[in-house]
């Protein structure tokens, strides 16, 4: 054991014992002019110690679970991984394989979901699943009356975090097996084959590669994108499909038109009109587009640097090295940027900024221009890689605890940058699905009014009672079977939840060492009563998901403390377990150009490289995520 590693253990027993009287986000914090001494604050110092016990304790292998081996494996669930090559020393493969040489098949594509819970209590209540009704959790509990915003931030803030997700996490779900959830006779649900009574949910594709009845742990799952923070729902998580999207020419992505209003080509699938063509397009809406399209064209941009610097390079050697260098700036965009967005306490602003930078703080990290081991000093980009004893993978339970969905709002209103007298509404469903690039094609909207309308617009709070109408009724642009799919994603949210053994909230607390809620009314005072008929009186039968909206987050937070815990876990564990992140995040891989395009950008500076009007509405705007300066306002204050 290293001294540092000594070091934590000790500081993480201090602050265990701490925690039980004082919870981390009640400490003192030293708001100093120095750094490194408000780095030093009790509040920030807890973090790391929390992250340290999370890392120990919940970081459960699913890959050790029984697997079927060659030859009684089928051959179509087979993922045999493609033999090392000395590129690979150099870039990501598309499917994710060969980030780790000593197991080349962590994390990609095709692999098992991880678990942040020990594996024995992993087990789906199968007896429970509908218990109590999902659909009625759903109507009673999360059904918006009246919208409630979030005004610390702005719509872009909703998309980014969908357009992350999307990089990381994608369960298989049937189009044969339907979990069918009862209606009560005064909701009427539309459905394909005319029955009235209940709402069909396709269930989760259980892991192929496990033995046909083997009851050796609990079921497990694959995720059909790669787990690593790899920019996959750009570039796609296959070569066929990846190879689809390039242009093959200066290392480029294809795009379409000029300027500020250049997209990206139409999905080719005829099953999936007016959608982007791009890595992942599931769920797609106008804020998905704006963030694809935003970010393929900064992949472009990096090309036409590298292509200056490196004129010898092939199509091949621009595209691999303009892909490292995007999925690291949006690494560095969510870590400093968007999560101090969302989690808008001092303390976690220095603490996301030591997850890149270091304790000792960026300037002082460029000014010295060298890195150590200590994470804590350093920042984790540059130093050693380490899993922390789990073979790397995205977990269930982080699935669980990022449904954001109360983010989106039901009506959009797309406003002018150059007259105020200009508006178009439109509800989620007409910028959803087939409709998006209808309105991004819009002669009064476009993309520059669009990001402006984003940056001037809130999400809603992530609470109860604040989920979009427009979700709950929600119709699918695939069609499935040749007929329409609807969707309540409330309902769907907690249904998964149970069906993937993800633990009830009060267990879900116990798994982070949190103490569980006793009361209905300690939970959530005003929705107290709906909780308690709803489950019926029972504190344990509350679903992870409805504790997580109804729990009081810490002040700044825009979602709980409970939920906090995934995140500070798996934030960190997506670059300490990346060797492009850690022993390979450095000028001999990326380039002295592809660091410093890295170091030197942020998400205004993407935003004013390719939509240059948008300056006056970004001007003094300290976090883009925040919301943005209204341009036709006499003091040109916030919108």
């Amino acid at each position: 054991m290293s001294k540092q590693h000594r070091i934590m253990g000790f500081l993480a027993f201090f602050f265990r014992l701490v925690n039980r009287v004082l919870a981390w986000y009640r400490l003192p914090f030293f708001h100093l002019p120095i750094h490194l001494l408000s780095a030093a604050s009790p509040q920030v110092l807890n973090l790391p110690a929390l992250r340290h016990d999370l890392r120990r304790w919940n970081l459960h292998d699913t890959r050790t679970l029984p697997t079927v081996k060659p030859p009684t494996v089928k051959k179509e669930d087979e993922k045999p991984v493609c033999p090392f090559h000395a590129r690979d020393l150099e870039g990501r493969r598309e499917d994710g394989t060969h980030n780790d040489f000593a197991d080349p098949a962590m994390g990609s594509a095709g692999t098992r979901f991880g678990r942040n819970i020990a594996l024995e209590k992993g087990w789906p209540k199968t007896d429970a699943l509908m218990t109590p009704n999902p659909r009625e959790v759903s109507r009673v509990l999360m059904t918006r009356r009246q919208f409630i915003p979030a005004t610390s931030l702005n719509l872009l803030a909703a998309a980014w975090i969908q357009f992350q997700f999307h990089d990381w996490v994608r369960h298989e779900v049937s189009t044969k097996e339907f979990h069918e959830v009862p209606l009560k006779s005064d909701d009427v649900w539309p459905s394909a084959d005319n029955r009235r009574n209940v709402m069909k949910i396709r269930k989760t594709v259980e892991d192929p590669t496990r033995p046909t009845g083997c009851r050796a742990g609990p079921p497990s799952f694959l995720n059909t994108e790669t787990h690593w923070w790899d920019a996959s729902q750009i570039y796609a998580s296959s070569p066929e499909r990846c190879h689809e999207l390039r242009s093959h020419q200066d290392g480029k992505l294809r795009v379409e038109g000029q300027g500020s209003s250049q997209m990206l080509p139409q999905e080719s699938d005829s099953d999936l009109p007016g959608v982007d063509l791009t890595g992942m397009n599931d769920n797609y809406w106008v804020g998905l587009s704006l963030l694809h399209t935003l970010f393929a064209r900064e992949h472009n941009a990096i090309c036409d640097r590298l292509k200056r610097d490196y004129p010898q390079w092939t199509d091949h050697q621009l595209f691999q090295k303009a892909r490292l260098i995007n999925a690291a700036l949006m690494a560095k965009i969510h870590t400093l940027e968007w999560t101090p967005g969302i989690l808008a306490r001092p303390s976690l602003q220095i603490g996301m900024n030591g997850n890149w930078w270091g304790g000792i703080g960026e300037q002082l990290h460029k000014m010295l221009g060298i890195t150590g081991e200590s994470e804590e000093i350093w920042g984790i980009p540059g130093t050693s890689t380490d899993h922390h004893g789990a073979s790397y993978a995205m977990t269930e339970e982080f699935t669980a605890v990022y449904r954001l969905h109360p983010l989106i709002p039901d009506e959009y209103r797309f406003h002018s940058l150059a007259d105020p007298t200009c508006s178009v509404y439109k509800s989620f469903q007409d910028i959803q699905g087939n409709g998006t690039r209808a309105v991004l094609l819009h002669p009064e909207v476009g993309m520059d009014n669009a990001l402006y309308s984003f940056g001037l617009a809130n999400p809603g709070v992530v609470t109860l009672g604040n989920f979009p109408r427009g979700l709950q009724a929600f119709k699918r642009i695939k069609p499935l079977q040749g007929q329409p799919e609807f969707l309540d994603l409330a309902a769907l949210d907690v249904l998964r939840d149970r069906e993937r053994g993800v633990p009830r909230y009060n267990d879900f607390r116990r798994m982070v060492r949190l103490k569980p809620v006793t009361s209905f009314s300690a939970l959530n005072a005003e929705w107290a009563d709906d909780i308690a008929r709803l489950y019926e009186g029972d504190m344990e039968m509350v679903d992870t998901q409805v504790g997580l909206l109804a729990e009081k987050p810490p002040s700044g937070f825009g979602f709980s403390d409970t939920a906090f815990r995934i995140f500070i876990l798996m934030a960190s564990r997506r670059l300490k377990s990346d060797r492009f992140f850690t022993k390979d995040y450095r000028p001999e891989i990326y380039t002295p150009v592809g660091m410093d395009w890295v170091n030197d950008n942020t998400m205004t500076s993407v935003l004013l490289r390719h939509h240059p009007r948008l300056a006056p509405a970004l001007a003094g705007v300290a976090n883009p995520f925040a919301p943005w300066r209204n341009v036709h306002a006499p003091t040109g204050s916030a919108h």
